[in-house]
């Protein structure tokens, strides 16, 4: 401390930490593409800025505080770790996170809750409704938001009502019988090849191209493993565009990016296995198509109520038509993602976009 005259000078005090949980894993069959995305987060979350507080869920559904090295979790060794506590988020606000140690309960206030859950019981709107229930703010978009843009069919529903261009589809239900399957297959209002997609997964998990009718039984029957409804979609050739998005009222699209592919599809293995997918940033297009389609991002992005952040697809024809072909709300964020590579390409660097994450999530809390 140092005195100037009558003056005490006193060190300027920096600003307590947040508190923020980070979830990854979850019962999910994206379970395993959760702990990339967290993984590179957690490398990149400004511990300066944020008291951090990981927490697993194991696909068995149970939650541990995790105590151990970042790279216990794409090592698969994480659970394993000794020091981990049983732990979870209370719904009651008052508590915040619950860890147990023996027969003592702990609890810690969160300020915010990053959840890095990819699939059902996490991008569902799940963890957000919990996180609402306890009054934590939550990274990305809110739990209506998550519950209408994880069911690729509702999700269609806001698409048109935007008048946005999307392929062709029809939806067959578990609750149909073979009959019903039948009939749909001998009268498909658009020829093979078809896409059939269960509603409700990410990751391109169920995902089958089917070339033919005698393939479309065990591909539905697969999606069905997935969700209780499919969705039969007309095979839209064209390049495959992304766009990522971050913000809450006034949102930010970031440049294109072009995905190729070596595969039928983009599928599972093609975005996290094997090197068969090669990602174009900033996709080469003509300009003009690239602003149309980041604009068309955004009005996907706010007719679905979204805050925060997602990645937005398209195809892009060769007569130049631009298709709507998906949203995510809790993108990828491996070190090969589009999501944070793109921002990248922009100057927005993965440290410095973890924390515009958590600081629209936090500002998304105090407008809500």
């Amino acid at each position: 401390m140092e005195r100037i005259g009558a003056a005490v000078l006193r060190p300027e005090k920096k600003p307590a930490k947040k508190n923020v949980c980070v979830l990854f894993g979850g019962v999910s069959s994206e379970h395993e593409v959760s702990l990339l995305s967290a993984r590179t987060v957690l490398d990149n979350i400004d511990t300066e800025k944020y008291r951090v507080f990981p927490v697993g869920i194991r696909k068995d559904g149970r939650w541990f505080l995790h105590t151990g090295e970042n790279w216990e979790l794409t090592e698969g060794t994480w659970e394993f770790n000794p020091g981990n506590k049983p732990a979870f988020l209370s719904p009651d606000g008052n508590f915040g996170l619950v860890t147990i140690a023996g027969k003592n309960f702990y609890t810690q206030k969160l300020d915010c809750v990053f959840p890095v859950l990819h699939g059902v019981n996490g991008e569902d709107g799940s963890i957000q409704g919990l996180a609402q229930l306890a009054k934590i703010p939550c990274v990305g978009c809110g739990m209506q938001a998550c519950v209408c843009t994880m069911d690729k069919y509702i999700t269609k529903l806001i698409a048109a009502a935007e008048g946005v261009r999307q392929a062709a589809y029809v939806r067959f239900s578990g609750n149909d019988d073979s009959t019903d399957l039948e009939m749909l297959a001998d009268n498909l209002p658009f020829p093979y090849p078809v896409f059939v997609k269960p509603c409700k997964t990410g990751s391109s998990i169920g995902i089958s191209k089917v070339k033919d009718r005698e393939g479309l039984f065990p591909a539905v029957k697969l999606a069905l493993r997935y969700d209780c409804g499919v969705l039969i979609e007309e095979c839209v050739k064209g390049r495959e565009i992304e766009v990522a998005v971050l913000g809450n009222r006034e949102p930010l699209a970031s440049a294109c990016g072009e995905i190729v592919t070596r595969s039928e599809f983009y599928d599972y293995e093609s975005k996290y296995l094997n090197d068969s997918a090669e990602l174009l940033m900033p996709a080469p297009i003509p300009e003009e198509k690239s602003n149309e389609i980041r604009d068309l991002a955004l009005r996907v992005f706010k007719a679905a109520g979204c805050t925060g952040m997602s990645r937005v697809d398209f195809f892009l024809t060769d007569s130049g038509e631009v298709v709507f072909n998906e949203i995510n709300t809790i993108p990828g964020f491996t070190s090969i993602s589009m999501y944070p590579n793109l921002f990248e390409l922009g100057g927005i660097g993965k440290k410095e976009l973890v924390s515009r994450l958590i600081e629209a999530a936090m500002e998304a809390g105090r407008n809500g």
